[in-house]
């Protein structure tokens, strides 16, 4: 009797990577060794004729680099990250496995023990990732929570392409798999994107709703596979652009996903017309979302603030330390980027307990309620205020007051700041999904740059 084939684990498969990594010599020489005896057989005595193989030049760190990069793979497919992880994590994943690191089971778990523990963050990060791509609408966390009616029912698509360019459709194979992975469909195939472009052919809209296609699989020839109902009619035009329309049932799962990823609770997704209690408006505005690395090192980044530690790699003559206020500082975390960059950051903060760990860090803070303060000038103002409803509006315009002449002031801020309620200019540049995702809400935020006049 056969015995029951159990399922791989990572484990095995790591087990199995060291055996064969360990093995790579004795296989290289076994395989010269089977040319030597190649050699004999062909030949009486050593009389050497012509040669009948050629043999291959090994090189042992080659081989094991692409039994690494295997090995990588075979973890990556055996845990099915591809039905959970964005399409901006698996393209990243490809760009890793140019060069991997060392396989073993710590780094598997450090690599993908995230997407294991929480697996519906990661789809529902990546259709926000896809959606925000196509149109800022998918941005705003207020039109998402109304329903469904304050979504767009198509997006467009540039750049459709042909041979020149497939930008528009590897875009919109990005969406349909992000959409798929909420709906627990399978992703996309290959034999339903030719399909649209046979439709297209014939001058009609491609309308993916479920029907059978013929595909072909190397080795297996033809088969028909089964196309999941999309929800998904696909318009090309001439200059090369085409409209997606998304029917009811796919628009709905859309609202769904986006409205879970965003949350509900956060202050910019007050009621409209609801005035909150002066309690509850004070206990929103104390409200802290810390600031992760990466995003600090955005805002320096878009307030023109360099990096000290890297200048002398480029310039003869170093610039001076600038002075810099971040307001409702937290414990902080801006702060602690501007001294690793070199720059005397000053922060003022009203909760006691978050003013007591940032001056436990060394930091200059005040601790006092940013808005009573009287301004005092700063070269850059650096800020992430509290969100509630469009109260950082107030934070910022009283920030302004203490920015010299010539100086810049950043603000991070929900993407509702930028993309409905319009009350602040200047320029603007959006943050990746899920930036704060680490301190507790995955609401989408933006960056305001407003430079003051010299």
């Amino acid at each position: 009797m056969n015995a029951i084939a159990l399922p791989l684990t990572v484990a095995d498969i790591v087990a199995e990577y060291e055996a064969k990594e360990s093995a790579m010599a004795a296989e290289i020489k076994a395989l010269e060794d089977a040319f030597t005896r190649l050699d004999h057989a062909t030949t009486v005595q050593g009389a050497y004729v012509e040669r009948v193989a050629q043999r291959p030049y090994l090189h042992i760190d080659t081989l094991r680099k692409n039994l690494l990069k295997s090995g990588w793979r075979a973890v990556y497919d055996r845990l099915q990250i591809a039905s959970i992880a964005s399409a901006k994590d698996k393209k990243l994943f490809d760009q890793a496995l140019a060069n991997p690191p060392p396989l073993s089971i710590e780094t598997a778990k450090a690599t993908f023990g995230d997407y294991l523990i929480r697996p519906r963050f990661h789809i529902l990060r990546g259709l926000a990732e896809a959606f925000t791509a196509l149109d800022p609408a998918y941005k705003s966390h207020s039109r998402v929570r109304i329903g469904v009616k304050g979504l767009p029912k198509r997006v467009v698509l540039n750049n459709w392409g042909g041979f020149s360019s497939t930008y528009g459709r590897d875009r919109f194979q990005d969406m349909a798999n992000a959409l798929a992975a909420f709906r627990r469909q399978p992703s996309v195939e290959w034999c339903e994107m030719l399909d649209i472009d046979d439709q297209h052919k014939l001058g009609s809209d491609a309308v993916m709703n479920g029907r059978t296609l013929s595909r072909y699989r190397s080795g297996l020839g033809e088969e028909k596979y089964y196309a999941p109902n999309r929800g998904l009619t696909i318009r090309k035009f001439g200059n090369g652009n085409a409209h997606v329309y998304f029917d009811k049932d796919a628009l709905h799962a859309v609202n769904r996903a986006l409205a879970e990823f965003y949350g509900e609770v956060l202050p910019d997704a007050e009621p409209e017309g609801v005035k909150p209690s002066a309690s509850t408006a004070v206990s929103k505005d104390l409200q802290f979302y810390w600031t992760s690395p990466e995003v600090a090192e955005r805002a320096l980044a878009f307030a023109g603030i360099p990096d000290l530690r890297q200048w002398d790699r480029y310039r003869t003559s170093r610039p001076e330390p600038m002075k810099v206020l971040e307001p409702s500082c937290g414990d902080g975390r801006i702060l602690d980027m501007l001294r690793t960059y070199g720059h005397a950051g000053y922060g003022i903060e009203y909760h006691p307990g978050r003013a007591a760990e940032a001056k436990a860090k060394g930091h200059s803070v005040l601790s006092a309620n940013f808005l009573d303060c009287e301004p005092m000038p700063f070269e850059a103002v650096v800020m992430n205020p509290p969100f509630y409803g469009r109260h950082y509006a107030k934070h910022v315009r009283h920030a302004l007051r203490f920015v010299q002449p010539g100086g810049v002031l950043v603000a991070i801020l929900p993407a509702s700041a930028r993309y409905d309620h319009g009350e602040l200019e200047g320029d603007w540049e959006d943050l990746p999904v899920a930036s704060f995702a680490e301190a507790g809400t995955n609401v989408p935020t933006t960056m305001l740059k407003i430079r003051k006049p010299a």
